[in-house]
């Protein structure tokens, strides 16, 4: 090697060297927050005006920060202003999943073309909130996050001033208590001082006022009922709650060591799956003759083995659209641009169907005026509580019956998963009763039964999470169905192999789109099928119109309105839980 080449890679290293230096140097930097400064004034029409300011100290380079406002439904906020103290701000906002977004970016010239650097900012943000107060039958209360969860860093201090519209019989709370250093009550005014809080933890206030101190509550949420005696029982429950939980991960743990063990005993002895004269890339063809619920709760729900999903009773629907036991077809809708989907009833087919399949046919049926359902507006009528239970209890009886017509002995042995199961609950209350109990000692070695009684905790949770096929084995016969399935649903989501190796004829489409409902891949398979098929408009065929005009997802959204529904909460029922507040939110730097 010459000299002049030997000089060029120094170069070109020392070059190398240095560029990342520098950009090491830029990443080389972090932030605090050490105070924190919230004014709340909450006037007589129910309006809540928010004053916040936050003193951050940068080190190295920054272009700017951030606060996101978490808004619950039916809030809203307005006239949003900001300034800051050490650079000049340029805000820019938007709306996204129920949040307010403020991204404010910081430069140390007017002219805004510098970047900040190693420097104190203080950001002023001030905005108007509407129905965060709300206004009982007999009482009035405000629930706020003076501090949120979801800041990227901690804070020093926080230090909160509330105007309240009256200063007659007013009670505040406070929490976790163990953050407040100092408060205080005079007139119609609340202090409060807190010491350091850390990242992922909040800081709320809960105020209860007399109704007289609002006048025409213009923006106020208004609830028909009674609040303070719920209020109160939210408020004890999540404290106590809390307090349990705070005792419970303090104290000693000394024998989490058992729960490993056992795991690894368990997954030794009923964990090993068999082996099988199976070695398949993937499957082209579908791999059984077994009906799509069937096929779903096999393979799809690893977390209960044998037991459908809603996913199945997607691709049931599909099956009997398929065999002409439903009818389906679109009409344009009158009131928009968009179509209705309309389901028709076969009942002269309907001797031909499974228990499971009369069940998904019935609880359809149910909904239709004259034999027709309008699966776009089923979201509503699922709105009412009491078509909602029905509902919910339809799709818990198609989950049993396709549960009871599964022979799952033959497929999978649950030994494994159940012990499993046990070991996870047995170590959490083991763990938890061993804490406490260590909690109550003097001896010297409390630090490492702490950190062994917490690891018990989490590892038991941990386990509880964990898929059955893991510590379950499939039988022989189970795991060759199981191996096939999944290559199946490998070889529908991988359009590279559907390119290579497409279905001869549109029937086979029609079959990996139900099965590939089932299976979870839906999706893919529509969209390798409109590669594979340029002119699949042509195909005037009830599947790939359910799949094409969106009937999928207005099921699911159907099946999440009526679980919502079949379950509801009164108004005030999480109003004075810890955490149910308003506010909060979090920010961070960029």
């Amino acid at each position: 090697m010459n000299v002049k080449k030997t000089l060029c890679i120094i170069l070109l290293f020392l070059l190398l060297f240095s560029t990342m230096s520098m950009a090491a140097a830029d990443d080389d930097r972090s932030y605090s927050i050490p105070n924190a400064f919230v004014d709340l004034t909450v006037r007589n029409n129910g309006l809540l005006h928010v004053e916040e300011q936050y003193d951050y100290s940068f080190e190295g380079k920054f272009n700017g920060v951030y606060r996101d406002i978490p808004l619950k439904s039916g809030e809203s906020i307005d006239n949003i202003k900001v300034s800051a103290e050490g650079a000049y701000p340029v805000l820019k906002e938007s709306d996204d999943n129920g949040y307010k977004h403020l991204k404010i970016y910081l430069y140390s010239d007017a002219a805004h073309t510098k970047s900040i650097r190693d420097c104190d900012v203080s950001i002023y943000i001030s905005y108007d909130m509407k129905n965060v107060v709300t206004l009982f039958n007999d009482v009035s209360g405000l629930q706020y996050k003076l501090w949120g969860d979801e800041w990227d860093v901690g804070i020093g201090s926080l230090q909160a001033t509330v105007h309240l519209p009256g200063d007659k019989n007013n009670t505040y709370y406070l929490n976790p208590e163990e953050y407040t250093t100092s408060s205080n009550l005079k007139g119609d005014t609340i202090t409060a001082q807190t010491t350091s809080i850390p990242k992922g933890e909040l800081y709320e206030l809960l105020v209860l006022m007399p109704l007289d101190d609002f006048n025409d509550a213009t923006y106020a949420k208004h609830v028909n009922e009674n609040g303070r005696e719920q209020i109160i029982k939210n408020l004890n429950d999540s404290i106590n709650g809390r307090n349990f939980w705070n005792t419970a991960y303090l104290v000693l743990g000394l024998l989490s060591i058992l729960s490993p063990i056992g795991t690894l005993f368990t997954y030794l002895v009923y964990g090993r799956e068999p082996k099988v004269d199976y070695d398949g890339i993937y499957e082209r063809d579908l791999p059984t003759d077994d009906s799509p619920e069937v096929v779903n709760a096999l393979v799809e729900n690893k977390k209960n083995i044998g037991k459908p999903n809603m996913k199945g009773f997607e691709a049931s629907i599909m099956n009997l659209i398929d065999r002409k036991v439903i009818k389906l077809y679109a009409e344009e809708n009158v009131d928009s641009d968009t179509k209705d989907l309309l389901l028709t009833f076969n009942h002269e087919k309907e001797s031909e169907l499974t228990s499971s399949e009369k069940i998904v046919f019935n609880t359809l049926n149910h909904f239709s005026n004259d034999n027709v359902l309008n699966l776009s507006r089923l979201n509503g009528k699922l709105s009412s509580e009491t078509n909602a239970k029905w509902f919910v209890g339809q799709v818990n009886k198609w989950e049993d019956t396709v549960e009871n017509n599964i022979k799952l002995d033959k497929f999978f042995d649950d030994t494994g998963s159940t012990l499993i199961g046990i070991i996870g609950l047995g170590g959490i209350v083991i763990g938890i009763i061993l804490s406490i109990l260590g909690f109550l000692t003097n001896l010297s070695n409390g630090f490492y039964a702490l950190i062994a009684g917490i690891f018990l905790v989490v590892f038991s949770i941990a386990l509880l999470c964990i898929d059955e096929d893991i510590f379950g084995r499939w039988t022989e016969n189970g795991r060759v169905f199981y191996l096939k399935w999944e290559n199946f649903k490998k070889f529908l989501k991988d359009n590279s192999l559907m390119k290579e190796h497409p279905p001869e004829s549109i029937v086979i489409w029609k079959k990996y789109l139900i099965y590939g409902a089932a299976l979870g891949v839906a999706d893919e398979v529509y969209k390798s099928m409109k590669l594979q098929v340029p002119n699949i408009s042509d195909y005037d065929d009830d599947i790939f119109m359910y799949h094409y005009y969106g009937g999928y997802g207005m099921m699911y959204s159907a099946f999440r309105t009526g679980e919502s529904a079949a379950n509801p909460s009164s108004d005030s029922g999480g109003f004075g839980g810890f955490g149910g507040g308003s506010g909060g939110g979090g920010g961070g730097a960029f």
